[in-house]
């Protein structure tokens, strides 16, 4: 398909404790390819209960890309659960933003069905005040010879909490996989907190994997050198914190919802430093 199908699930409710159960079932054809945008947002600030599941085959030679961005309320209630099959020789590519909500789960479980089959699976979350963001990521490597990128990047701030756990399965005789998982924080306040758990089980002996997980402040050697070279101080730590960003921004490929990320975020950005 030449241009994206976008799926809007929008939260119109004004009364208080209401709840939704989203269900969407994609069946992507034998060497086709479609960018699918999954949006959830919200007419008015009340409490609500967002529970969806969406499910993903993809046939022989079939490419997705799949962009997933939630801008819920600030008292909502959040729950995904994302279930793909990728098939042989077919590529699956996600990027999973959110904005939003005050209590968040994402679950996002892959199976690589498929010989040749490749997955990209990227994340951004900014949170503030007592927001809490959950992402569950599973990769099922279940076939040989498939490949697996996942990048994941958290900006908290107040007195958020992030959690992401991520697991990647090589069953026996899924050989020659080759797997790549990673999860960053930028803690933006000393009483943000971000709990992260990489987990890798390995049933086969000729694979290529690796994981990492790194939580930390603004590097203060980064923020030095820029204002050697006359930078103010505020204007520093927005370049710095932008950057940590732009990773993620610029594997969407599709140019349209890249711009609406970028703008989404650099508005929240924008917010943020002209509290502080």
């Amino acid at each position: 398909l030449e241009h994206p199908v976008h799926l809007l699930y929008l939260s119109t409710t004004e009364k208080q404790d209401s709840v939704s159960h989203p269900r969407s079932l994609i069946k992507i054809g034998e060497n086709s390819a479609v960018t699918i945008v999954e949006t959830y947002e919200y007419l008015y600030a009340s409490k609500y209960f967002t529970n969806s599941v969406t499910e993903v085959t993809l046939g022989t030679g079939a490419t997705v890309e799949y962009y997933k961005m939630q801008r819920q309320s600030e008292q909502a209630f959040h729950i995904t659960n994302t279930y793909v099959s990728v098939g042989r020789d077919s590529s699956f590519s996600s990027v999973n933003i959110d904005l939003g909500g005050n209590l968040v789960r994402n679950n996002l479980n892959v199976l690589m069905n498929g010989t040749g089959g490749y997955c990209s699976l990227n994340g951004l979350y900014l949170t503030e005040n007592s927001q809490h963001v959950d992402n569950q990521v599973i990769i099922d490597h279940a076939e040989p010879h498939t490949t697996s990128n996942e990048l994941y990047k958290g900006i908290l701030n107040d007195k958020s909490r992030t959690v992401f756990h991520g697991s990647i399965i090589v069953r026996k005789d899924a050989q020659k996989v080759d797997a790549r998982q990673e999860d960053r924080n930028l803690l933006l306040s000393d009483q943000a907190e971000a709990d992260t758990k990489p987990a890798f089980w390995i049933y086969a002996d000729d694979v290529r994997c690796g994981h990492g997980a790194a939580c930390g402040h603004i590097d203060e050697t980064s923020l030095f050198y820029l204002r050697c070279r006359g930078i103010d101080e505020q204007t520093a730590r927005n370049l710095l914190i932008r950057g940590f960003v732009t990773e993620v921004i610029d594997s969407i490929r599709n140019d349209s919802v890249r711009s609406r990320v970028d703008e989404l975020v650099q508005q929240k950005l924008a917010d943020w430093l002209g509290k502080s």
